[in-house]
């Protein structure tokens, strides 16, 4: 049950959700949507019943003491709202928890009557999953829709994924049934780094929600936080011959696929965000995590008590390599 508390009226409203677990690779997923949480001191007006849907035994509660006070913190779901000023003036519904253990339909179809209750116009699933992609290059994002007019109209890719799929899958799928304009934003994060944080992937993320609902992210120190990260991971990897050498192989193999890129669309979308942020104000975005074909996935860039894992060889340059990302 959804709990309303003094809900504003919205304008524009665009509804941005993460959930943290199978979908949220690198926790790049979650990060974004706390960063946009932080950056724009969000007001939390609303929860869903954690006993509804999360196994404790999963998703443990934590303790801690407050004043003096043992209190207790749920698992659970919970929606804030965020104001975004500028010469466009818009709303923001930030959707954040963790993925549901039981009654996925259910969980949507709250989530719904929210946005229709809000009057939300579109709705934003960020993802991330693990991906061949080296750690050096820019973050692949996926924008995808089930919707082809939303799919013309916002230059994105028509989903034609097929397999396992998680709560932003499914809420996309929800939101297209019930009427409700939706896309979703697939970081790749490389499967070789997995753990969290991952803040470059998390900017990327951003850069891209960004330029989908037209407004201006303040970044903060992700920019610096992202580089920091790369400069780590280049020191670990160097640190090992094997893991070097398969980096510079997805490097080759990603450099090659894209070349043909590497102009229109693409320049065009950088430049745009160059101006955009040099402008003087004003609007312009437990277990294992999801990969490309649906599977699981574990790191590999570190030593596990059985021994060094071999990374899996890259696909050659050419080759018919299916990264399309999960809906």
């Amino acid at each position: 049950m959804i709990e309303l508390e003094g809900v504003p009226e919205l304008v524009d409203p665009v509804m941005v959700a993460a959930f943290e677990g199978w979908n949220d690779a690198g926790d790049a997923a979650s990060t974004a949507v706390a960063h946009l949480d932080r950056e724009w001191k969000g007001e939390v007006f609303a929860a869903l019943d954690a006993e509804d849907y999360y196994d404790f035994q999963v998703n443990r509660p934590t303790v801690f003491m407050e004043a003096g006070v043992r209190k207790i913190t749920w698992p659970t779901t919970r929606l804030s709202v965020v104001r975004v000023g500028g010469e466009k003036p818009r709303d923001l519904v930030l959707v954040r928890g963790i993925e549901p253990s039981m009654r996925w339909r259910s969980f949507c179809n709250e989530l719904l009557g929210f946005a229709h209750e809000l009057g939300v116009e579109l709705v934003v699933v960020l993802g991330a999953l693990l991906g061949d992609t080296p750690h050096t290059r820019p973050v692949p994002i996926s924008g995808t829709t089930s919707d082809p007019d939303l799919a013309r109209r916002m230059d994105l890719e028509e989903t034609k994924y097929e397999g396992p799929t998680g709560i932003v899958g499914v809420l996309q799928e929800a939101c297209t049934h019930a009427g409700v304009p939706a896309v979703s934003l697939w970081a790749a994060v490389p499967h070789y780094v997995s753990q969290p944080p991952n803040p470059k992937a998390t900017l990327a993320l951003l850069n891209r929600l960004e330029d989908l609902i037209d407004v201006r992210i303040p970044l903060g120190e992700l920019p610096e936080d992202a580089r920091a990260w790369q400069v780590g991971v280049d020191q670990l990897a160097a640190e090992d011959s094997e893991v070097a050498e398969y980096v510079q192989s997805l490097e080759e193999a990603r450099d090659t696929a894209e070349l043909p890129e590497a102009s229109g669309d693409a320049i065009a979308r950088e430049f745009e965000r160059y101006l955009r942020r040099h402008d003087g104000g004003g609007p312009p975005g437990a277990g294992g995590h999801a990969t490309a074909d649906g599977s699981d996935s574990t790191s590999y860039l570190r030593d596990n008590p059985s021994g060094r894992t071999r990374p899996p060889k890259p696909p050659k340059p050419g080759a018919d390599d299916d990264e399309s990302s999960e809906d």
